[in-house]
């Protein structure tokens, strides 16, 4: 994926910050980083590095779940393997839970050109582009869907 480094307009700018504050406030994730398009927050308890991330790729934006650790993928994997749950059903769940009201989102899963292997959606656009509590309550659904899975929380079990 080759990321837009057109400079951010106003709007753009503002969306970013919105969603940094969002979830630095939630409490949901360690560092939350705000980079040229994207927002990226580490998730806390992981048994390898991940982040969590909002990305505006053109006009469109995304949330993702990224790791470098092929082992944490396939520990996610394996528990979908093993409980036979959809992604995008669990995702749904969450998805109401954090009030979305927007049509069904599909996960899709892959590595990345960066060697990152990325679980991501794309967050529909509002009337006039991407709206912050949109992709605000997709990040937090995204949290709460990944957290139980694999060893996404592994360690915060070994304290």
């Amino acid at each position: 994926m080759t990321l837009n480094h057109a400079p951010l307009s106003q709007k753009e700018q503002a969306f970013l910050a919105q969603v940094a504050a969002a979830a630095s406030a939630s409490g949901l994730f360690g560092r939350v980083e705000s980079t040229a398009r994207r927002v990226q927050c580490e998730a806390v308890a992981s048994a390898e590095p991940a982040f969590y991330r909002v990305d505006l790729v053109g006009d469109e934006c995304f949330v993702s779940l990224v790791t470098p650790a092929r082992y944490l993928s396939q520990s996610i994997e394996a528990d979908l393997v093993h409980t036979g749950d959809k992604l995008d059903d669990l995702l749904a769940d969450e998805l109401v839970e954090t009030g979305y009201a927007g049509p069904p989102l599909r996960v899709e899963h892959y590595r990345d050109p960066e060697k990152m292997y990325t679980f991501r959606a794309k967050v529909p656009p509002g009337p006039s582009g991407p709206e912050a509590s949109v992709a605000t309550a997709v990040l937090r659904a995204f949290e709460a869907c990944f957290r139980p899975l694999g060893d996404m929380q592994a360690a915060a079990e070994e304290d």
